[in-house]
């Protein structure tokens, strides 16, 4: 726990906190008004839930309180816990985030699992992470696959800098190579076993959808290819033989609905045999596997 400066607290404990914030939150439509105060707090003072209440008694400081009234009226705007503390888990492990990335989400652990289990039987080392954001999906990949090689693709180098960090603090960093690349103009130069994505799929007509929260502050570039959700799918498909090997997989994470169905229908046109759908935790389509 951070610890405390002498003769500068503001006479208020950490339990005093806890119920002051879940009382606040209570008036409001945040859903598990305790949680999410203890997650503020928590990452706040730099431990966990459970020492939150072995320390109740501690009083916190004058500056603590100040950051942490700021952060429960970012809270109440609607900001993401996320974007607030600047940290999420993924894949049970720690990353940065900031408002230039998506939120990773329980959904995309699942794009992650199929595949490890794929690169797993058939020995795919070399791998490209297409739009990789915050770097979560290249990192789980990485430390799950020691002696895999991945490539992680981003169209923006701030974007980029954020996803080396995530790499550098889960000791993955030599494992992964960040390239600067627009995905859609651009060729990869090199010939790879296995590719993952999970790329802007919302169409601008279902963003009204979404919640309020994810609407305001996530990045709309990577929620929406401003078109019919389909835009990457289709690059995908018409140059995925040149940038797979014979026999590597393509594994994107993919809607709700119908799009599960056209996605996996322009691959077929295509000319690609072998589809895989993979549902989620919630029994939804969310993961297409193509063979090469």
């Amino acid at each position: 726990m951070t610890t405390l400066s002498p003769g500068k607290t503001a006479n208020q404990q950490i339990i005093d906190l806890i119920k002051w914030g879940e009382d606040y939150f209570q008036q409001t439509d945040i859903e598990n008004p305790r949680q999410e105060m203890e997650w503020l707090v928590s990452d706040l003072l730099s431990c966990s839930r459970m020492e939150l209440y072995v320390n109740a008694k501690t009083e916190v400081s004058a500056i603590q309180l100040k950051t942490l009234k700021v952060w429960v009226q970012r809270r109440l705007a609607g900001e993401p816990l996320q974007y607030i503390t600047g940290k999420t888990e993924f894949f049970g492990l720690p990353f940065h985030i900031d408002a230039n990335v998506l939120i990773p989400r329980p959904e995309t652990e699942r794009l992650v699992e199929v595949a490890i289990d794929i690169a797993q039987c058939g020995n795919a080392e070399n791998i490209v992470d297409v739009g990789t954001g915050s770097g979560c999906v290249a990192v789980a990949l990485a430390v799950k696959l020691p002696s895999a090689k991945i490539i992680a693709i981003d169209n923006s180098e701030d974007i980029l800098e954020l996803a080396r960090k995530n790499a550098n603090s889960n000791g993955v960093s030599e494992q992964i190579k960040f390239l600067q690349l627009d995905i859609l103009s651009k060729e990869l130069d090199d010939n790879f076993d296995l590719m993952i994505s999970n790329p802007p799929y919302i169409p601008p007509n279902e963003l009204s959808t979404l919640s309020k929260g994810i609407r305001d502050h996530e990045p709309m570039q990577a929620l929406t290819d401003r078109n019919d959700g389909l835009t990457f799918y289709r690059r995908f498909a018409e140059k995925g033989r040149g940038w797979i090997s014979k026999g590597g997989q393509i594994i994107l994470e993919v809607g709700r609905n119908k799009h599960p169905q056209k996605v996996k229908q322009i691959f077929s046109n295509a000319g690609y045999v072998n589809l895989n759908m993979f549902k989620d935790y919630n029994g939804d389509d969310r993961v297409l596997a193509i063979e090469v």
